[in-house]
């Protein structure tokens, strides 16, 4: 038996699910946003904090960051929870003359394309953040990155949604998809079934399972990843940091080598750091396929503290209080599955961000509900588009 009707359900509670479900709300439909489990209780729990630009690729991937940053600026004003935004920029550094080669390159692409990066020396580092090890050479700057709480961004999608008449469904459980005629017809859980036409799959590295119960395959993995927290105390950095070899670690470049330890090369551990509004730093990070496991190893957490601490050697004398782990849903070519299903009408899929989940929830959210109105997007997003795996 039907419990209630509802135009839209979005499947996934975490900053992607949240945030359509609210843009939805926002442009007037009836909305269901649906949790297994709480609130942010997934992926957006176990993760860092940011949007970037200068962890993305040219093109396509950037386009979605940068826009999603000039999202968040808005949303930071139109959704009344406060949800610890900042524009801090973030600083990259460069170990090697290699190192510096290719971030210039980079750099030298995204100013192209006109973001606001630049080239940075070994002075203009330390006058930035003082504590980096005294050796590295350099590094790039980028001007728009942005930080957040991601257990409160969260909240605060779900706060304006619930505002605007949408319904926080957590603790159901989706247990299957009925499909009429080929349509989406209703979302079964195991506290009833709901009527709706449209489904969004915003499940995450659980989109796969819920794309078998609609008969298709979704090619999402989970990708590991653990965070390091520090007592709290004395500022350690002022924005966000990364070494160069954390973007050659995300996308796999193969021709990439760096002087680290075997330790750090087995566990894909590259370095990257950034303040809280609670006086703590947190330190990643590695990127491993482990299945659905999330426990911290203490391996994984000794190659973190050993790459930390060679960027930043004050990090021998604090203290870390606790360490957790996440799972980013992984895509083969990096980009996230934003698109309806061919074949499936009301079935959508907003998923496979890999670590950019916090990052692009902004536009995504926006784009699925430019999408479901049938409007066209802000920038044309067909390389989004689930069909690519269809074809395959």
């Amino acid at each position: 038996m039907a419990m209630n009707n509802y135009d839209v359900m979005v499947i996934g509670a975490g900053a992607i699910g949240s945030s359509v479900a609210y843009h939805l709300a926002k442009k007037g439909y009836k909305t269901a946003l649906v949790e297994k489990g709480d609130l942010a209780s997934g992926t957006s729990s176990h993760c860092d904090a940011v949007a970037l630009i200068c962890d993305k690729d040219p093109g396509i991937d950037t386009q979605m960051g940068y826009s999603s940053i000039e999202r968040y600026l808005e949303l930071q004003e139109e959704l009344s929870y406060d949800f610890e935004f900042h524009q801090r920029g973030c600083l990259y550094v460069c170990e090697t003359e290699p190192e510096m080669e290719a971030a210039k390159q980079y750099v030298d692409a995204q100013v192209a394309d006109g973001y606001d990066m630049r080239m940075l020396d070994t002075k203009e580092i330390f006058e930035m953040e003082p504590n980096l090890a005294r050796d590295l050479i350099g590094g790039f700057w980028s001007d728009p990155d942005c930080s957040m709480n991601p257990y409160k961004l969260c909240y605060a999608y779900a706060d304006a949604g619930k505002r605007l008449g949408m319904d926080v469904l957590t603790h159901h459980e989706v247990k299957g998809i009925t499909l009429e005629n080929g349509k989406v017809a209703a979302l079964v859980t195991d506290q009833g079934t709901y009527k709706t036409e449209r489904i969004i799959n915003c499940a995450g590295v659980w989109a796969p399972f819920i794309g078998q119960m609609v008969g298709i395959d979704i090619p999402i993995k989970p990708r590991k990843g653990i965070v390091m927290i520090s007592e709290r105390g004395v500022p350690i950095v002022n924005q966000k940091i990364q070494e160069f070899g954390y973007m050659m670690s995300k996308f796999e470049d193969l021709n990439f080598t760096r002087n680290v330890s075997e330790r750090v090369e087995r566990n894909n551990v590259a370095m990257v750091i950034e303040p809280t509004d609670a006086s703590n730093v947190l330190i990643g990070g590695n990127r491993d396929f482990h299945g659905y496991n999330i426990d911290s190893e203490i391996e994984v957490m000794q190659a973190v503290a050993e790459r930390a601490i060679r960027f930043f050697p004050i990090l021998k004398d604090i203290n870390c209080i606790r360490t957790y782990s996440g799972l980013r849903p992984w895509v083969v070519d990096h980009l996230p599955i934003v698109s309806e299903v061919d074949g499936i009408p009301g079935f959508y899929i907003a998923a496979g961000h890999e670590g950019d989940g916090i990052s692009l929830s902004a536009i995504t959210g926006k784009m699925v509900s430019q999408l479901v109105a049938g409007e066209e997007t802000d920038f044309d997003i067909s390389k989004l588009n689930f069909r690519r795996f269809q074809q395959a």
